[in-house]
This record gives C-alpha cells, sequence and structure tokens, in this order.
C-alpha cells in the first residue's frame, strides 16, 4: 500500500490524513506536540468566515500598518527590530498589492466550497464542535470605513458570497445583546462558526479509527531521497531518533514549513503572524444571556467573535510580526478583555487567554503544490483562514497525490 507520511497534526495536516485515507492511502501523521491540534489550531477566533476573505495587500494596509507602529494596543503590531525574513517577507507582500483583486476572489470561492466539505466530514463522522450556523456581522462605527468595505462587499460578491448591507437598526435585529452604537454593517447569512480544537481532535479520532498512524512528540531532523520513496529522520521527545519510510511526504507544518520547505529543497516564504483570543467563561445566567450567539467582526478593532456553546465566548483579533515569539502579552490581551466589556453585559471575572501564529503567505494564499521532488507535496500557509479553507485544499492536495501516486 502507497505510504504517505503528512507533516503536521493541526486543521491542515488532519484533513488532509482524513482525505488520503479516504481514498486508500495507509497514513502516518508526524507532528511535534504531544497531541493533534495544540499550536494555531487550538484557539483561534472560530469563524468559518467567506465574508473575511479579502487579502491584506493594499495601500490602505501599509498606511494603517506604519500608522499604528507606535501604539502598543494597535490591531497591527510590527517589532522594529531588525530581521531579513521578516523585511523580505514585507517586500513580497507590497509586491503583490497587484494582485489584490484577483486573490481575494479567489479566496472567497475557496471558503464557500471548502464550507461543503467541512460540514460534509463532520456529519459522516459525527464530530461535536459547537457549529452554530447564525452567520457572521461586520458592523462599522463610522461611514468611511463602511462605505471602503462597500467595495470590498462588491469582490465577496463576484466571488460568490451572498453578503449584504444592513442598517443600524437591522444590526440591532440581527444581534440584540451589542450595546453600542453602529454606522451601518455587512451581514453573511451563510458563514458559520465552531470550534476549530474539538473539530480537529474529533476528525483526528477518526482518522484513527480508520487505520492513520498518529507520530506525537516527534520532530523531523532529516530527509533523504532514495529510488524507492523518502526516508525521514526524525527525533522523539522521549526515545531518541529513528527513522521513517514513505513514498510520498505532505508538508502541513504550518509556520514550520519554511524550514521544512527548504530541508527539502524549497522556499515556502512563510511568515509566524501572531494572533492573540481570549475565552471568556459564562459561568453566570447574566453573562449567557447577555454573549452573543451572532458571530461578529468588528472594523475599526480589527476583533472577531464566536460563541462555542452555551458557556463559552470567544473574542479574537491583532496581528503581530514578532518572529517565533509565543508570549502572551497582557498589554495585547486587555484589549480584547476592555473591548468585551465594552459591548455586552458579559463577566470577564474568568478569562483564558491564548497566543498562536499564524503561517502567512506574503501573498496571503495558501500553498497547495508539488515541491521540486517529486515525492513532496505542500498544503500550508493559510494565514488567518486555516480554518475556513482547509477542508477544500486538503481536498485538492490529495487529488495532486492521487495523480502522482495513485494508491
Amino acid at each position: 500500500m502507497t505510504h504517505i507520511v503528512v507533516i503536521g497534526a493541526g486543521i491542515t495536516g488532519v484533513t488532509t490524513a482524513y482525505n488520503l485515507v479516504q481514498l486508500g492511502y495507509q497514513v502516518t501523521v508526524l507532528d511535534r506536540q504531544f497531541y493533534p491540534a495544540m499550536e494555531t489550531s487550538f484557539a483561534n477566533g472560530g469563524q468559518l468566515s467567506a465574508c473575511n476573505a479579502e487579502v491584506w495587500n493594499s495601500v490602505g494596509t501599509v498606511f494603517k500598518g506604519l500608522k499604528w507602529m507606535l501604539k502598543a494596543d494597535a490591531p497591527l503590531l510590527v517589532n522594529p527590530k531588525p530581521s531579513w525574513h521578516k523585511y523580505s517577507w514585507m517586500g513580497e507582500f507590497i509586491h503583490a498589492i497587484g494582485k489584490y483583486r484577483e486573490n481575494t476572489i479567489e479566496t472567497t470561492r475557496l471558503a464557500i466550497e471548502a464550507r461543503k466539505y467541512l460540514f460534509a466530514m463532520a456529519e459522516k463522522e459525527s464530530i461535536q464542535f459547537d457549529l452554530e450556523k447564525r452567520g457572521i456581522l461586520h458592523f462599522f462605527h463610522d461611514r468611511h470605513s463602511f462605505e471602503a468595505n462597500a467595495q470590498t462587499n462588491k469582490l465577496l460578491v463576484e466571488g460568490g458570497l451572498e453578503r449584504y448591507s444592513v442598517t443600524p437598526e437591522e444590526i440591532r435585529n440581527i444581534e440584540p445583546t451589542l450595546q453600542g452604537k453602529y454606522y451601518g454593517g455587512f451581514y453573511t447569512p451563510s458563514d458559520a462558526t465552531g470550534d476549530i480544537h474539538k473539530f480537529t481532535r474529533g476528525l483526528a479520532a477518526a482518522c484513527s479509527r480508520q487505520g492513520v498512524t498518529f507520530i506525537q512528540g516527534a520532530t523531523l531532523q532529516a530527509v533523504r531521497h532514495l529510488s524507492d520513496g523518502i526516508q525521514l529522520n526524525i527525533k522523539h521527545v522521549d526515545n531518541g531518533d529513528d527513522f521513517l519510510k514513505a513514498d510520498s511526504i505532505v508538508v502541513c507544518a504550518g509556520v514550520g514549513s519554511r524550514d521544512i520547505a527548504s530541508m527539502l529543497g524549497d522556499r515556502i516564504n512563510v511568515y509566524p503572524v501572531k494572533g492573540y483570543s481570549i475565552t471568556v467563561h459564562l459561568d453566570d445566567e447574566l453573562s449567557v444571556e447577555g454573549a452573543p450567539w451572532v458571530s461578529l467582526l468588528d472594523e475599526s478593532a480589527k476583533i472577531v467573535t464566536s460563541r462555542l456553546g452555551r458557556d463559552r465566548f470567544r473574542v479574537a483579533g491583532t496581528a503581530e510580526f514578532n518572529g517565533n515569539n509565543k508570549d502572551i502579552r497582557a498589554d495585547r490581551i486587555n484589549p480584547l478583555v476592555e473591548w468585551t466589556r465594552r459591548n455586552f453585559k458579559v463577566s470577564t471575572a474568568r478569562v483564558t487567554p491564548w497566543a498562536g501564529l499564524r503561517p502567512m503567505m506574503p501573498d496571503m494564499m495558501p500553498r497547495v503544490m508539488k515541491g521540486k521532488n517529486p515525492r513532496v507535496f505542500y498544503n500550508t500557509g493559510h494565514g488567518h483562514l486555516g480554518w475556513t479553507l482547509s477542508a477544500v485544499t486538503a481536498t485538492t492536495v490529495a487529488q495532486l497525490v492521487a495523480h502522482q501516486y495513485p494508491s
């Protein structure tokens, strides 16, 4: 049986493994953490959001980034410390501004397609992950930002998304718990939310039932290309070195993909962009009633929300360019807590903070492709839309593998 090794047990790695085992392959998943979904797939914003498909490559984003550089609580923060990787990535980011329109439309199409695959997986494998199909409400505090987003909305609609403008009165009707005053908004009824960690762990369990082997707590040290396959030198945290032979490998390693690609002779210019979240525990009835069920996106604060079951409320946001730093900073968490208190009648007495690294490509497009070596494939670089896009990119990379190495 053809043996495929998937590197990475986050959302992209597990969905890839699932698609491959469905096609009849022997599949092994290798991950440095002891359990699946322990890094970027642990506590993200929870949105399955085609409405958030706009790529960041625009002149406006560049100017906002420059303006925000000196504000510690800004939605976008860049550590000015010199780094060749960071500044070369930013140079490629600026170069990709010319593809803003086509990449936004293509990402929208991918996000819409991905929903069907993800919901089908969840239904087939009976995965419970606090799914809410109540849409996403994007609201604005001023006319200028609302009208600017109206231009973005045209691209999202061109990509096939149903997303329409709503008045302040309609905003209050869609989500009555919101406390503020808003100029207007856009509503996407077909978008959804869910707990990425629960979904990934549930799908990983389904993979195991179907014969997928998970090697956790192990890192890839070296690769040797053989005439009849690939030999992987792996290091176990507990048990020393080991060797693993495969017919092919698929790299789904998130922010680690750049180093692994370099080891394999490829260039995948992923940069780790840190995001923060808080999980607000709704421990009293007033908080349960005061937290929103409809997913929200506050344009001015760049904050998103998701209701995860009756007693949890996820609030996430910010983008921080600071290398592979996963420190949870109080000055980045506090704005999320204050925003929650300001907009909802919810107690923040018990809040769990988290920080994760989004694997961003300069053009904001995932890399689903073959490597230079015909036995190497990639499914990585999804940035802030890994949860949204993973189900469709996993299907695509599995088809690439099947075309090259029929099971």
